[in-house]
C-alpha cells in the first residue's frame, strides 16, 4: 500500500498541510511534534517525491460570478490510446473545464465545467465540446447545489488501515 512508504510523522505533515496549506513551518512542526528544521526538510522531501503536488487557495466560484456548474458525460467514437490522449489534451485547453476524468463503463469521460451563465456554457457546448473530433455523445447535468466538496484524502481512513495491517 502506498501510504506505508511514509512514516507517521510524514503522514501527519500531509494531513496538516491538506487541512491548512498556509500555516508556517514553525506551526506545522509544533503540530506534528518535531522541530522546525527537520520539518522543513521533510516537507521539501514530500514535495520532491510527488506526495505534495502544489498549494492552492480555495476560491468561491459563485462569489467570482461563475454561477453555473455542469457535469458533462462524454462518449467517444474511438477509445484508442491516441484518441483518449488527444481528448485529454483538448480538455486541458478549455478554461471552462476544471476537471476531466476518464471513466470505466458507459461514459468515457466526465468533465466538471464552470461558467458565468448558461449562455456561456451553451456556447462552449455547441461550438467547442460537441464539435471536437471523436466526440460521439455528450450528456450534461446542471448542478443545483453542492452538499460536499472535500479535497484530498481521508487520512483517518489511511491511519485505520495501516493500524489494522500491523
Amino acid at each position: 500500500m502506498a501510504g506505508t512508504r511514509l512514516d507517521p510523522i510524514d503522514r501527519k505533515i500531509l494531513a496538516e498541510l491538506q487541512a491548512d496549506g498556509r500555516m508556517t513551518n514553525v506551526e506545522l512542526a509544533k503540530r506534528v511534534g518535531i522541530s522546525a528544521p527537520p520539518c522543513l526538510r521533510r516537507v521539501r522531501t514530500l514535495e520532491e517525491s510527488g506526495f505534495i503536488k502544489g498549494y492552492h487557495a480555495e476560491v468561491d466560484s459563485r462569489e467570482l460570478g461563475f454561477e453555473v456548474q455542469v457535469f458533462a458525460m462524454v462518449g467517444l467514437q474511438s477509445q484508442a490510446e491516441s484518441d483518449l490522449s488527444a481528448f485529454e489534451d483538448q480538455c486541458r485547453s478549455w478554461p471552462l473545464v476544471r476537471e476531466c476524468h476518464m471513466l470505466n463503463g458507459e461514459v468515457d469521460f466526465i468533465l466538471k465545467c464552470v461558467a458565468p451563465d448558461l449562455s456561456t456554457f451553451q456556447q462552449f457546448l455547441t461550438s467547442g465540446l460537441l464539435t471536437t473530433d471523436n466526440v460521439a455523445s455528450v450528456k450534461t447535468s446542471l448542478v443545483i447545489r453542492g452538499a460536499k466538496d472535500e479535497p484530498g484524502v481521508p487520512f483517518d481512513v489511511l491511519e485505520d488501515r495501516l493500524s489494522q495491517s500491523e
